[in-house]
């Protein structure tokens, strides 16, 4: 069982719908909501210690029970980093999976994110990433976009997400990842023939199947 911590309940469809296309059995995923999190860190303006030192002791308290534990908000991403080395399990963080991968082929990668909290964890990430490989790193916010999230309206800010992709892919040759999972179907608004940015519901769920079968 795999237990994903999520800060907006939009996502458990998103994971669910990963890990069917992962080829996962039903009731593989055990899914957690704490938007108060979220909330609390966008109050701040950032992640401060102690919604840090809270997400994660929730982290732990999750691993108890489960294969593996993902943690699938990029804004309390590096929370994982207090927990992972002790944990029983595997604690994986969605975003740095994604950013590994996506940093792979060099290049220049093109980060898109919604939130504001979410910019600093995500550029430290990616940036720390790419000196393997010497990707060129680029942080952008999808303008307006979170204010549609928040008002409820998914379809709008999908959309926004898709007209920015649109707009990146038009700049040369990129690679696009999506920060935050929330952002994930805005995939399904592109042209079939369209480059698909790189998602991390997918390879956060890949990346924590082959940490159960490894160990």
């Amino acid at each position: 069982m795999i237990a994903c911590l999520h800060t907006a309940e939009s996502n458990i469809a998103v994971y669910e719908r990963a890990a069917k296309a992962l080829g996962l059995p039903d009731g593989t995923l055990r899914h957690h909501v704490r938007a108060d999190l979220l909330l609390a860190a966008e109050k701040a303006g950032r992640l401060t210690d102690e919604i840090s030192a809270e997400t994660a002791a929730l982290l732990w308290h999750l691993a108890e029970d489960a294969d593996a534990v993902v943690l699938n908000c990029s804004t309390l991403g590096p929370a994982v980093t207090k927990v992972a080395a002790g944990a029983a399990v595997p604690i994986i963080r969605a975003d740095a999976t994604l950013a590994e991968q996506a940093v792979e082929a060099g290049g220049k990668v093109i980060v898109l994110c919604t939130v504001e909290t979410t910019i600093a964890p995500t550029s430290a990430l990616f940036e720390a990433a790419a000196e393997a490989t010497g990707a060129e790193i680029e942080v952008r916010l999808v303008p307006g976009a979170w204010a549609h999230f928040r008002a409820g309206d998914l379809s709008a800010y999908l959309a926004s997400i898709a007209d920015t992709v649109r707009a990146a892919n038009g700049e040369g040759p990129v690679t696009i990842a999506f920060a935050q999972a929330s952002m994930t179907d805005a995939t399904r608004l592109l042209p079939e023939d369209h480059p698909r940015p790189m998602t991390g519901p997918a390879t956060a769920l890949a990346a924590a199947v082959a940490k159960i079968t490894a160990g």
